[in-house]
């Protein structure tokens, strides 16, 4: 069980992990044992309830299929177990992320000292450049 919340959790057999070979340097080793993981959740079938599911849907993400199925690759570490670990972790950021509120933006406009320190620093550039100009 890989637990979101206290009272939201997804059961080990909804998670589809695989070892696959990692990418990059490391000698003999990374030839021969399959350490990074790959990991594949699908979000619409799964047991989360209706708010996880639309608020991760609306996610614009890499890691997210237009078809819902979100897939992580973990091969930072040397072992299997702690890349298994890894990625469950990510996943979890992952769905606990949207169940933070975003908060509304307030539009705001720009202070009047701001804006005249803009439009003097304009005026100063444009009167360097008529200086530079050559008269014919």
């Amino acid at each position: 069980m890989l637990y979101i919340s206290s009272s939201v959790a997804i059961p080990d057999h909804e998670i589809e992990i695989h070892a696959i070979r990692s990418q990059g340097a490391g000698g003999q080793n990374v030839n021969k044992v399959s350490t990074a993981i790959h990991l594949r959740f699908d979000v619409q079938a799964s047991s989360l309830p209706p708010f996880y599911k639309e608020a991760l849907l609306q996610l614009r993400d890499h890691r997210i299929s237009t078809d819902g199925i979100i897939t992580i690759k973990a091969q930072q570490h040397r072992t299997q177990e702690r890349n298994r670990e890894d990625a469950l972790d990510r996943l979890r950021l992952l769905i606990q992320s949207v169940a933070i509120p975003r908060k509304k933006r307030k539009a705001t406009k720009p202070s009047k000292g701001s804006h005249d320190r803009r439009i003097d620093s304009k005026k100063r550039q444009g009167r360097l450049k008529t200086l530079r100009r050559t008269l014919e």
